[in-house]
């Protein structure tokens, strides 16, 4: 039973997409296979990079492991999603009548299609979404069931593996199907969960903080506003705009970070969408990942009560100091890949300037934007001193009223549109089940020290004999 379905009428509802995005994407893999083919024949065995004992021991930072042709971070450009900038992504997408900001529905036929959409496009991916909406009861019984104190991102993350029974691939690949036809219903199952994410992100919302308010879509709302209106904010204009901006700004991030890199790894053993997702989910609300954007929100709260008042620059200055010599980090400030202040920040600070100048968290925002990043990199030893995504994101939820704990759950709702376009493509492409191999400490030394490096050919040589 599907207690979530569309209930008010609409020139939209009976409205069939005659959009084939299938068909798009199968249409470009002969030259893809080629040109692959190609590649690993000629330069297989050719380095592109090295590797380090510190990027063994440092989380595998900078470490180039993983092929994605989605997304990239570029240190001084910033994300570029499929070649295209935050503000030329924020520029040119479609977008809904009256909007400053894009429909998610272009944004989507860009990740899983390569190309940007037109306006038709666009709207024929919001018509196939509107077509699929519709939770099974039993995935909203289980959440009802849940503990009060269950935090939403474990709800999300429940929820997403709940669906997992529908899942077309799951069932197409028990039924024999062949690998190489894999990802047209792994394509199915991601056009179902992404048009499922705003009813399942409100229904948790009106389920901690609304009294279990039902969350019904409205069909003739776009897909970001519909979360605004399901959450009780369907009067509230700047607060669709502000869900268009940060569900584009947060839909993806290339393929090594925490929650992507979970989920491609997942997909990669060909595990279903609903498997995968929901491990991406589980990264995602690690601290140091997705729940960034709710611990800088409390940081720059408890900065805020510190001095109940906006602090000056130099009181600022001094509170960063004694923050970092207690072995402390300063949240939303520093970047594993960016080497420059992140463009999703900076769309987000001009938001703020345009809809919010006087709120007293925005001048907080501010004042730590222009203090810190010239504290953090007087010190020397930060590669990155400038404010991430997370420095200014949960500023803006909050303003609009969005519980601090909630906006991962938005975060993971976004991601979700790339990390299911990731996995359509690299089943697309025939990507390998990931196998790296692991050492021990004594095995690293053992390569390094020149004493020992006898012992370390013949564990070498073992090795092989192994292997084969």
């Amino acid at each position: 039973m599907d207690n979530h379905r569309n209930k008010s009428k609409s020139a939209h509802q009976n409205k069939k997409s005659e959009l084939n995005i299938e068909a798009l994407i199968a249409a470009q893999l002969p030259a893809w296979q080629e040109r692959l083919t190609r590649l690993l024949s000629e330069y297989g065995d050719q380095p592109i990079g090295e590797i380090t004992v510190g990027a063994v021991y440092g989380g595998m930072r900078c470490l180039f492991a993983l092929v994605t042709e989605i997304s990239h971070v570029d240190p001084s450009q910033g994300l570029l999603i499929r070649g295209y900038s935050v503000d030329e992504l924020l520029e040119k997408l479609p977008k809904a009548d009256g909007s400053n900001y894009p429909l998610l529905g272009g944004l989507y036929h860009l990740l899983l299609v390569g190309h940007f959409p037109t306006p038709a496009e666009a709207q024929a991916v919001e018509d196939v979404w509107r077509a699929r909406q519709g939770l099974p009861g039993y995935v909203v019984d289980l959440l009802r069931s849940m503990p009060a104190n269950t935090h939403p991102m474990t709800l999300f993350s429940q929820a997403i593996l709940a669906m997992q029974p529908q899942s077309r691939a799951a069932r197409a690949y028990h039924e024999g199907i062949s690998r190489s036809e894999y990802w047209k219903p792994m394509l199915e199952d991601a056009l179902t969960i992404t048009a499922n994410l705003p009813t399942l992100a409100a229904t948790i919302y009106n389920l901690k903080y609304r009294d279990s308010a039902e969350a019904v879509p409205d069909p003739d709302l776009d897909w970001s506003a519909n979360f605004a209106h399901m959450i009780g904010k369907g009067d509230d204009p700047e607060y669709q705009e502000l869900t268009r901006l940060f569900m584009t700004l947060h839909s993806d991030q290339e393929n090594g970070n925490a929650s992507a890199h979970t989920s491609h790894l997942v997909s990669s053993t060909l595990s279903d969408l609903y498997l995968s997702s929901s491990a991406g989910l589980n990264a995602l609300a690690g601290p140091l990942h997705g729940l960034a954007n709710q611990e800088t929100l409390r940081w720059l709260k408890a900065l805020q009560a510190h001095y109940g008042k906006l602090p000056s620059a130099e009181e600022l200055r001094a509170f960063t100091l004694e923050t970092l010599e207690q072995g402390k980090v300063i949240p939303g400030y520093g970047h594993g890949v960016l080497r420059r202040t992140d463009t999703r920040f900076t769309a987000q600070y001009r938001f703020a300037e345009a809809y919010l100048p006087d709120d007293p968290l925005f001048q907080l925002v501010k004042r730590v934007y222009e203090v810190i990043p010239g504290v953090l990199g007087g010190l020397g030893k930060v590669k990155n001193p400038y404010p991430n995504v997370d420095a200014i994101s949960g500023t803006l939820q909050h303003h609009y009223g969005v519980e601090p704990e909630f906006c991962t759950v938005l975060f993971g709702a976004s991601r979700l549109l790339g990390l299911t376009a990731h996995a359509v493509w690299a089943r697309a492409l025939g990507q390998p089940i990931e196998r790296p191999r692991s050492f021990t400490t004594d095995r690293i030394e053992e390569m390094l020290t020149p004493s020992l490096r006898m012992r370390s050919a013949q564990i070498s040589t073992f090795a092989q004999e192994f292997d084969s």
